[in-house]
């Protein structure tokens, strides 16, 4: 697989005032945190509102940031429906695209074998590197352990997005799967112990508004700074849990409007942060001298 680094960027998409997609400022934030230190992007996932997109709006947004920036790009392609993901798998590889998120199937609410069954067909019908996506939190279902290293002897399933908030079952992730198999964290602030316990890195959200000085606590971390790395972790939590105080992505929409960058609003059913919703954003942001 190519190295997708240890800090991803689960990016927003930006809508203009009619709410189309606004493909020249998503091109200006990719390039934007790419110097900031993203390592890959997560193209139309659950934080750029993937629900609303329709097919080519993420066909173009998929050719456009691979064409921006010179980072690997992996889209967002899992649904509910087996074939409907392997078709949009297809697709997104036809797209040049480096990576397929694959989430755990949603409503239906899967068992394990289940959840197995529909990872291992995919991974067969598939010519492209699959990162799981574990998020009980949004499929309404968890997917434990050992169903995912059974997975794992799928030579193009090469890692998870594990965001159950378990610091636990990730680090039991990371026991049970091959040493080359990347378990990166879903939860930002879960980002310093995860990496404590063995795992890989983050797809991360705040990183749009943080990413430097997530870049520099990770570094930190892999250079046996933990004390700094633990102080910037410390440093980070209140932005963390700003950015999560509601649905994901109307808190990091907010914020990175409040910092000048103008990403739009949100497609229904999610509407825009409320004013007290605004100012507690603004105030995390205040509180690391962003705005």
């Amino acid at each position: 697989m190519k190295d997708w680094g240890r800090l991803i960027t689960a990016m927003v998409t930006p809508f203009n005032n009619q709410m189309q997609v606004d493909y020249e400022m998503a091109s200006k934030l990719a390039n934007k945190l790419v110097k900031e230190g993203t390592t890959a992007f997560v193209i139309c996932g659950t934080t750029g509102e993937a629900p609303t997109l329709s097919a080519a709006e993420k066909e173009n947004l998929f050719k456009l940031i691979k064409m921006s920036v010179d980072v690997p790009v992996i889209a967002g392609v899992g649904t509910n429906s087996t074939a409907s993901t392997i078709e949009n798998c297809q697709r997104a590889i036809e797209c040049g695209v480096d990576g397929l998120l694959v989430v755990v199937p949603y409503y239906s609410k899967p068992d394990q074998e289940s959840m197995y069954q529909h990872f291992k067909t995919v991974a067969e019908a598939v010519n492209g590197d699959i990162i799981v996506y574990n998020v009980p939190g949004r499929t309404g279902c968890n997917m434990l352990p050992a169903t995912l290293a059974r997975l794992a002897e799928f030579k193009n399933i090469v890692a998870v997005k594990e965001a159950s908030g378990n610091i636990q079952q990730l680090s039991e992730m990371v026991r049970v799967t091959p040493e080359d198999f990347k378990v990166y964290t879903g939860d930002d602030g879960l980002t310093l112990p995860g990496l404590s316990v063995g795992g890989y890195g983050v797809v991360s959200v705040a990183s749009q508004v943080v990413g430097i000085m997530m870049k520099e606590m990770i570094e930190f971390y892999l250079e046996g700074n933990v004390s700094n790395a633990a102080r910037r972790h410390i440093e980070l939590l209140d932005i963390f849990e700003k950015l999560f105080c509601t649905t994901n992505p109307i808190p990091i929409k907010a914020a990175l409007n409040l910092m000048g960058i103008n990403v739009g609003g949100l497609r229904l059913p999610l509407v825009k942060a409320n004013p007290s919703l605004q100012a507690e954003v603004q105030r995390g942001l205040r509180k690391l001298k962003l705005v």
